[in-house]
């Protein structure tokens, strides 16, 4: 167990080192010029690429709130089938009929149903569970056109998107009729874009070149137009002059900025629903083929959406690989670090030995002082005037300190050899330097 955990006290966290740049001395070195300049451009090319990824990255968090959308085919299915007609009982009226049941009355069911055509560039990974046809329909009419006096009831159908388990999505709808003569169906639907989408006015539109558009997609083209043609008020910015064409929807020279959006809901009107048209005859067999119809329809993009996110959300196992070599990177820059200090250190004690003593005993001096609180002694004995009193060393802390002291040296006898060696040697370089 930790023994900074048995007295309640919290363990000490290693420190993390983060700084990976090379001292300058070493920067400066001729010998290691052609290395550091490499190492430099390192670093650089890393803040650049930092620097880049952190700003795309923004980028795409900013088109993920926006929600990405595409234009994808939907692919509408108009089939019918014919039961108890004429030609498939053989032309005998007297089958049995039954009234509870319908068994044997002359009826048709139509089926309207859809699917999204595939994109052939999507990868496999990247496609995303198939939408149930009745999601993209937001309101869906059909007429039939029949005799009133004969089929009173029921020829005018309307489903209108509610959500809820009593209206549950479904991949198609079915119509069922009693009848054995020809009829024709018009089919009207309003279908679910995404973004809302809006048909703009001629006034507009003729300016600005679209027919339908979304909400957000309108005022950009207005302000992308006022751009161009430079329409914006030299001093004030906040204002927004008129031009020949745009000067009859502003009814004035100039308007606020912050009045286009209302300027552009005035000319947006619901978009134009899709029609259909078919034709049901009882009398013949169906096509053995469904008619097919293919429409356009805005949705989100779910594929694009989800490869953002992917880049958005960098994976657990990069960011920990990518912060164990910047550990290592950082370890070895304070190894070199410390290591330039040792060569530092031994190269001043090779050049001047007696100097580079005095020095550090001078040195060792004033941060004993420091820590004993005595005043500079300019390199002179340290409290001299305390230890020429021999009742200095017969204080009690003097008796606990020689116990610590020969605790460590009967550990540590190898360093005592080495201290002999190493004042062996220095009293030789003391005696060369002398002669």
């Amino acid at each position: 167990m930790n023994p900074a955990m048995l007295d309640g006290s919290k363990p000490n966290k290693k420190r993390k080192l983060t700084d990976k740049a090379i001292p300058n001395v070493i920067l400066q070195n001729p010998v290691f010029a052609e290395d550091s300049r490499m190492y430099q451009e390192l670093l650089e090319t890393e803040r650049k690429v930092d620097w880049t990824t952190t700003r795309k990255r923004a980028e795409i968090q900013d088109a993920l709130a926006r929600n990405p959308s595409t234009t994808r085919t939907l692919r509408l299915f108009l089939s019918h089938t014919v039961s108890g007609q004429l030609w498939q009982t053989g032309g005998d009226t007297s089958a049995s009929v039954n009234f509870d049941t319908g068994e044997g009355i002359p009826a048709w069911a139509l089926k309207i149903e859809g699917r999204l055509l595939e994109q052939t560039s999507t990868r496999s990974r990247d496609k995303a569970p198939p939408r149930k046809f009745s999601t993209f329909i937001k309101r869906m009419i059909v007429e039939l056109e029949r005799d009133p006096t004969v089929y009173p009831d029921g020829n005018i159908i309307e489903w209108p998107r509610a959500p809820g388990h009593h209206n549950p999505t479904q991949d198609g709808f079915t119509i069922r009729r009693t009848g054995d003569t020809p009829t024709k169906v018009r089919i009207v639907l309003y279908l679910e874009n995404y973004p809302e989408q809006f048909k703009v006015m001629p006034e507009l539109g003729n300016i600005l070149g679209l027919k339908e558009e979304s909400r957000v997609g309108i005022i950009q083209a207005l302000w992308n137009y006022i751009k161009v043609q430079n329409l914006q008020d030299k001093v004030d910015r906040r204002l927004v002059r008129a031009d020949e064409a745009l000067r009859p929807l502003f009814g004035a020279e100039t308007i606020p900025y912050n009045r286009l959006p209302e300027l552009a809901n005035r000319y947006l009107a619901p978009p134009d629903p899709i029609l259909l048209h078919y034709t049901i005859n009882p009398g013949v067999a169906p096509p053995e083929k469904p008619s097919a119809w293919d429409v356009e329809v805005k949705m989100e993009d779910l594929a694009l959406k989800g490869r953002m996110n992917t880049v958005v959300q960098s994976s657990k196992e990069m960011s920990m690989r990518l912060t164990k070599l910047d550990d290592e990177i950082a370890l070895h820059v304070q190894s070199l670090h410390n290591s330039h200090l040792k060569r530092t250190f031994l190269q001043s004690f090779a050049d001047d030995p007696s100097q580079f003593i005095q020095t550090w005993l001078e040195s060792q001096s004033r941060d004993l002082e420091s820590i004993l609180g005595s005043g500079p002694s300019e390199g002179a004995t340290v409290r001299a005037e305390e230890l020429r009193r021999s009742e200095f060393f017969r204080l009690p802390w003097v008796e606990e300190v020689s116990s610590l002291i020969n605790q460590l040296v009967f550990h540590c006898g190898f360093l005592l050899q080495a201290s002999r060696i190493f004042s062996l040697l220095f009293f030789g370089l003391l005696c060369r330097s002398s002669n």
